[in-house]
């Protein structure tokens, strides 16, 4: 299985000096976006990966290709996932791939969600994923930046 260096809900995806702080931080090499709906529209694509650091490899993946990348062998490859919503997180812990932490980093206010942690909002149903994630053992957390105190989500769901 890949080195799992970050795991990141964050529905901007990439997003300059944010992305390139975390990579820097975690010293990522391999960015792991998994998204059907990007993966599948070329355009989409190439609007979401032109944001990139440099030097880093960045895969724009469906769930299904993600679990076989994620589950393949590589050592060398320090891999950060980024995906807008937690129910991709425990799709991914549902298919056997092993996180221990997830970062909430942003998720944008809509109508369907109110505020969980400052900037951060979420849904009923992401409220109730995010506590599947962590009854399976997976500690989530909010960070936007590195340099940010990470905050244990619990207590705000």
């Amino acid at each position: 299985m890949k080195n799992i260096v970050l795991t990141r809900v964050d529905d901007r995806l990439i997003h300059g000096q944010v992305m390139t702080a975390w990579v820097q931080h975690c010293k990522g090499n391999v960015i792991e976006i998994i998204d059907d709906e990007v993966a599948q529209d070329d355009f989409l694509k190439l609007v979401t990966t032109s944001t990139a650091p440099e030097n880093i490899q960045v895969r724009v993946d469906t769930l299904e290709d993600a679990v076989k990348f994620l589950q393949a062998d590589a050592k060398d490859q320090r891999v950060i996932i980024l995906v807008k919503t937690p129910q991709v997180i425990a799709d991914l812990l549902k298919r056997g791939i092993s996180i221990t932490q997830v970062d909430v980093g942003g998720m944008a206010q809509r109508k369907d969600r109110t505020q969980l942690y400052r900037n951060i909002a979420a849904s009923p149903k992401e409220r109730q994923v995010f506590q599947e994630i962590i009854a399976a053992g997976t500690d989530v957390m909010v960070q936007v930046i590195p340099s940010d105190k990470a905050v244990n989500i619990t207590k705000y769901l």
